[in-house]
């Protein structure tokens, strides 16, 4: 599929049937499913997607796998806490924006944790999870947060590669952190990300990413 023009921006409530099946197949062993509506209205949490602005989709390409298998504590806890941040009215499926992807993180105080980062499968290797990351660090920064944690798998040598790339270094491991299997995760995290040092880096990675894959980067707002 060739892209239009993507954009990166906040998840909207239009868009939870597409996050939800990208979701899905990303994360097969999830349980229970991540209720996108009841994150939308957590405080805490923040959403983006990579939408193509003119492309829409109808309700015959979106389909929802049934859901199976087990998670941890944080996928319950994440439908716990409700506040209302998004008024988007529901939008009809024919008028409805292509996303290639979504993240999530949760802030609190002065750090962020990504909990979800996930592109479509048949979008793989076109720059989409490298666009995702940047548009979080542009967020989190945004949200006067200072550092960003993540946990990846230690079979995740692809993942592992971009966040190395862009300033993540292990701080730690968690031993069978990943229900499915009980693979170790590599706990993760940036130094200050409003650093002058960070922020230049930053730059050029993103001027690189723009040349590499021709999507402008546009700041996401909060």
């Amino acid at each position: 599929m060739e892209f239009a023009l993507l954009l990166v921006r906040l998840m909207r409530k239009e868009d939870i049937d597409q996050v939800t099946e990208i979701d899905r197949k990303a994360f097969p062993n999830m349980w229970p499913p991540v209720n996108y509506h009841h994150e939308l209205q957590n405080p805490l949490a923040h959403y983006i997607v990579v939408a193509d602005e003119e492309k829409t989709i109808g309700e015959v390409d979106v389909k929802i796998a049934p859901q199976k298998g087990f998670s941890g504590l944080a996928s319950r806890v994440r439908q716990w806490l409700g506040y209302n941040r998004f008024s988007a009215s529901e939008t009809p499926f024919s008028g409805r924006q292509y996303i290639a992807g979504f993240a999530g993180f949760w802030v609190v105080a002065d750090e962020a944790h990504i909990i979800s980062l996930a592109v479509r499968e048949t979008l793989y290797r076109r720059g989409i999870g490298e666009l995702l990351l940047i548009g979080i660090i542009d967020l989190v920064a945004q949200l006067k947060a200072r550092i960003i944690t993540l946990e990846v798998r230690v079979s995740n040598t692809a993942a592992l590669g971009l966040y190395r790339k862009y300033g993540f270094i292990q701080v730690g491991l968690r031993r069978g952190y990943y229900i499915d299997n009980k693979e170790d995760a590599i706990l993760m995290s940036t130094e200050d990300i409003t650093s002058a040092s960070f922020q230049a880096h930053l730059q050029q990675l993103k001027e690189a990413h723009s040349r590499k894959w021709g999507i402008p980067f546009y700041q996401v707002a909060c």
